[in-house]
């Protein structure tokens, strides 16, 4: 099941939003929570619903040992940390890693196949944060399991994040309450999120596909560009609207999940591109990997060597595919040169503002070419195509004039003015505060009626 779903809309949140509010303990809630959490996991993964179970068992033990055993709490930690990674080397990389070693030493292993968990990357993180958590005291053991398990499979942010930790929904787990205004705002920012994926992602994800399936033949510079930039929208608004999404329904619960996106594509470097995208990963692996392994406190040689590693493990948790690796270590140099270049060091204004800007904004769509590519050589050709495809034919400017359709063009423009705070700026303004319930409901109706009419269209961040 899908946030953005006729299912999901008109029957499983309405009934399970109202069946919530109508009960009068956090007992019971949680119960209720627990229940329809696990429905909506096993409403696509009904095998994988026990490994979620499973998974959630043994670190709910594990961190009852580490709070009875504090002297053997290295080791059970290093036992928890070995099991997930073994657990999503199983089901992530198996196959890439079997394959590279055939490829490099011809051995002809057979290639498993195994069906890969929705959301594996997610709920794998988000258990050993709790885990972690209570190793380092900066959490409390959780002696009830159903605590525990509505934690990991709390369904607003199950499926694609944001990753939350487990000290930060800590209280509200046992105990939480929710005004009128907060349940409204909640909604309004869930159906945000939904117009996001719906009316802006679902559309450029059609240019995207369209022309990265095309033959490279087909390609010019001009196609070169509108599919790397179609693909920048539709990734944003795909993962920020299901981001919107999860928050907006937190607030309708109780919950207050962090902001997983700050317009990242207003930033002035890569560093502060970080600071705005996925900010519960960045925020993860800083917590959980970067501050392990010396942070910025050994010198500079050594903060640079952090970050690529970093953002290597960034790569590679997206996906067993050597384009992903490749991505995150094109990061990670990025990072590093900054690191080394005066020009970052500085603050911007003026001109300098202006060329970090574009600067940003190249550097990030060329690096999403790649996470986008089937492969290397496909993400080589078509950044080449962008960069010195100066070959014009009438058959390439065919394809690209007929992705630009009144509707797509409306769609781009509006994911353009979306991705700057001139649309936050503008819902803070008192005058505008009355329209923002007949905006909502009109977003929700031209929703509906896209999701009516349309097939189906998932989340880019389930396959992660």
């Amino acid at each position: 099941m899908v946030f953005s779903s006729l299912v999901f809309i008109s029957i499983f949140l309405p009934v399970v939003l109202l069946t919530y509010w109508l009960l009068p303990s956090v007992t019971g809630r949680n119960v209720l929570l627990l229940a329809v959490s696990l429905l909506f996991y096993a409403y696509g993964e009904p095998v994988y619903v026990f490994l979620m179970i499973a998974s959630s068992l043994f670190h709910y033990i594990c961190a009852l040992w580490i709070c009875r055993c504090r002297t053997h709490g290295r080791t059970i930690l290093a036992v928890v940390v070995l099991t997930n990674l073994a657990l999503l080397c199983i089901f992530k990389y198996a196959a890439f890693l079997t394959s590279l070693i055939n490829d490099i030493t011809g051995l002809g292993l057979p290639v498993p196949h195994v069906a890969l968990p929705v959301g594996i990357s997610f709920f794998t993180f988000q258990a050993m944060s709790y885990v972690i958590d209570v190793y380092r005291n900066e959490a409390a053991a959780q002696k009830n399991f159903g605590i525990v398990l509505l934690y990991i499979s709390l369904f607003p942010q199950l499926i694609a994040g944001p990753i939350v930790k487990y000290h930060d929904v800590e209280q509200e787990l046992v105990s939480r309450s929710c005004h009128a205004d907060e349940i409204a705002g909640g909604i309004r920012r869930w159906i945000a999120g939904l117009g996001k994926k719906v009316l802006i992602a679902d559309y450029m994800g059609v240019i995207a596909d369209t022309l990265f399936s095309a033959p490279m033949e087909q390609i010019n510079i001009f196609a070169a560009w509108l599919g790397a930039a179609a693909y920048m929208l539709q990734i944003y608004f795909d993962f920020s609207g299901y981001s919107d999404m999860a928050i907006g329904l937190g607030h309708m619960f109780g919950f207050h999940f962090r902001e997983n996106f700050r317009y990242p594509y207003g930033a002035s470097s890569i560093r502060d591109f970080w600071r705005r995208w996925h900010i519960s990963l960045s925020g993860w692996f800083r917590d959980y990997l970067y501050i392990p392994l010396g942070g910025s406190r050994k010198g500079r040689a050594r903060t640079c060597v952090n970050k690529l590693i970093v953002f290597a493990c960034t790569g590679i948790w997206h996906g067993a595919n050597i384009t992903f690796l490749f991505w995150g270590l094109f990061h990670g140099c990025l990072l590093m040169m900054e690191e080394f270049l005066p020009f970052f060091r500085k603050e911007t204004k003026g001109f300098r503002k202006i060329a970090a800007h574009i600067y940003v904004i190249v550097a990030v769509m060329t690096g999403f070419v790649f996470f986008r590519a089937d492969s290397m050589s496909q993400g080589a050709g078509w950044v080449l195509k962008m960069f010195a495809g100066m070959q014009v034919d009438n058959v390439s400017m065919c394809l690209v004039r007929s992705l630009l359709t009144p509707l797509h063009l409306t769609a781009f423009a509006a994911g353009i003015v979306a991705s700057l705070p001139v649309m936050e700026q503008a819902g803070q303004a008192k005058r505008l505060q009355k329209i923002l319930w007949p905006c909502s409901l009109a977003v929700l109706i031209l929703c509906m009626l896209n999701l009516a009419g349309s097939t189906y269209h998932p989340f880019i961040y389930f396959r992660f």
